[in-house]
């Protein structure tokens, strides 16, 4: 799909994998360095998110109105740096839970601006036609890094220490900005008088264009509390996996990894499964298989059988997710008009962050009450009803009106 995509794909990858590497290191340095327990640890899965959201909620104007490969760098400088200062603090005895919180705000921030540059520039890059086998291709990508990275950062972490995944992690978001420096090719400026950034309403301009769609608006109601309620999921697991069943931090890697094998198969099959059965048929039957596996977690056991357990639960999601998630992501470029692609796209991370952040602390404060199976069966058990909210229709697209246009 041309050079530019082979680069922001290469810049995609070299920070997925980075990542991969650094799956779950805050709750593992939260729980193995500072000793934290289960509030504490949905404390730090849930705060720092929250305080990001707060921080990209200003950014999504400004990242609208810029060209979005300037942004994207900025994004990935910011990550790097904020991150490198986990492995100096670590290093002169420095490092606290206050500070592990701070990074996470500032990199969910980053995220959520980075993201949404990204959208609009992938847009621009590649033909209409092409958006959805490019889009499988970077979910393709994200699975395979959490495939391969978790059981590497977990070996690494055995042999070199806690934060060496972080140090991974930092350093893939300083060779994704190289990668996104790479691509030459012109862009043009967005074009604005000026007045549709400073517009007071220009804020949530995103918001009103997914919820005054249908379709979008039934999804993204969905995606937040699927989204909020498996997230929810991962501190939980890492108290139950780490501390009270005693998995040691490679086979806790293991347990999220090997399942993400399947996000290759999901991936693979979306444009295949789209042509045969349709777009809605996927939203409608796909995104419901994607929401019935997560009770499932609440039955694991010490050993291999409890092993087995969480590889089985998270291989039927992650097939779901990555087959539903590139035909999400193409339906919402396709409905989402050229200047409001980054006020949109920060609306929807914003939201699924937030429902991330909220449902994660509950998830604490239960967790830390009744202990962390129990609150491992309430989310199973609530995102049981999220398929009620799917689109009941098809929706064609349609150029929308243009709500906050800079014209």
């Amino acid at each position: 799909m041309g050079r530019e995509f082979g680069w922001l794909w290469a810049a995609y990858a070299v920070s997925a994998y980075g990542s991969g590497l650094g799956f779950g290191a805050f709750p593992l340095i939260a729980v193995v360095v500072l000793h934290a327990g289960p509030a504490e640890v949905s404390a730090l899965s849930a705060v720092g998110p929250a305080m990001g959201v707060l921080i990209a909620v200003p950014l999504a104007p400004w990242v609208e109105f810029r060209r979005k490969r300037p942004v994207m760098i900025a994004m990935d400088l910011t990550r790097f740096a904020v991150m490198a200062t986990i492995p100096v603090a670590y290093a002169f005895g420095w490092l606290g839970f206050v500070q592990l919180l701070v990074v996470s705000a500032v990199v969910a921030a980053a995220k959520i601006a980075f993201n949404a540059a990204a959208g609009a520039c992938l847009k621009g890059l590649v033909r209409p036609d092409d958006l959805l086998v490019a889009n499988a291709r970077l979910e393709s990508t994200n699975w395979s890094s959490i495939a391969v990275g978790p059981p590497l950062g977990g070996a690494a972490i055995g042999l070199f220490g806690p934060v060496t995944t972080v140090v991974a992690d930092a350093l893939s978001y300083l060779f994704s900005a190289l990668g996104i420096t790479a691509m030459r090719g012109r862009e043009e400026a967005p074009r604005t008088t000026g007045k549709g950034s400073a517009r007071a309403g220009a804020l949530f301009d995103g918001w009103r264009h997914i919820m005054g769609h249908p379709g979008l608006r039934a999804l993204y109601l969905n995606n937040m509390l699927v989204a909020g309620l498996i997230m929810a999921t991962e501190p939980l697991l890492a108290v139950l996996l780490l501390r009270q069943l005693g998995f040691p931090p490679w086979q806790y890697g293991l347990a999220f990894a090997a399942p993400c094998l399947g996000g290759l198969i999901g991936s693979r099959l979306a444009r295949r499964v789209v042509a045969r059965y349709g777009r809605h048929a996927v939203f409608r039957t796909v995104g419901t298989l994607r929401a019935i596996w997560l009770v499932g977690l609440a039955f694991v056991r010490p050993g291999v059988v409890g092993l087995v357990t969480v590889i089985a639960v998270e291989l039927a999601i992650i097939i779901n997710m990555s087959l539903y998630t590139p035909v999400l992501a193409t339906y919402r470029l396709e409905h989402t008009p050229k200047h409001l692609l980054a006020r949109t796209l920060s609306a929807w991370s914003i939201g699924q962050q937030a429902a991330i952040a909220v449902l994660t602390a509950l998830g604490g404060l239960l967790a830390d009450a009744t202990g962390p199976r129990t609150a491992l069966t309430v989310a199973g058990l609530l995102i049981l009803a999220t398929p009620l909210l799917l689109p009941r229709h098809d929706h064609v697209a349609t150029e929308p009106e243009p709500v906050g246009s800079p014209s």
